[in-house]
């Protein structure tokens, strides 16, 4: 088994979880579920954070999954910068969700999309050095 899959499977499970919670923010709304005694949603307020930080996963992240699926097929002993990159990724992204839908902070939030950003231009570049230039 490849030492990629389980942080490609970490952020499927986030995505995962951010689909459970924007679940349960929208059940007010949705279902009548948990509304305040006034008929609004307890979760109004946090509920678009969920879902911009949902859409989120599926935007710089489909660079890491498909830097992970080469590495994976091209079947070459997988270095550990890159496993660690993976990581490195994998936290940042953790981070990042739990910035943006609990946090107005935007200078946090660009640092921390920054480390994850970083992390995925150097999986591709030492791909691209070992493939192309090695």
């Amino acid at each position: 088994m490849s030492n990629l899959i389980t942080p490609m499977f970490m952020h499927i499970l986030l995505c995962a979880l951010l689909y459970v919670f924007l679940t349960l923010a929208r059940a007010p709304s949705v279902w009548g579920v948990g509304k305040n005694k006034d008929g609004s949603n307890p979760f109004g307020d946090i509920q678009p954070k969920i879902s911009a930080n949902l859409s989120n996963q599926f935007e710089w992240p489909l660079f890491f999954h498909v830097v992970c699926a080469l590495l994976i097929a091209l079947g070459e002993p997988i270095s550990n910068s890159q496993v660690f990159l993976a990581w490195v990724f994998v936290i940042g992204r953790v981070l990042h969700s739990l910035v943006q839908i609990f946090t107005d902070n935007i200078r946090l939030r660009g640092l921390v999309f920054t480390i994850n950003f970083v992390a995925v231009l150097a999986m591709w570049l030492l791909l691209f050095i070992q493939q192309v230039l090695g």
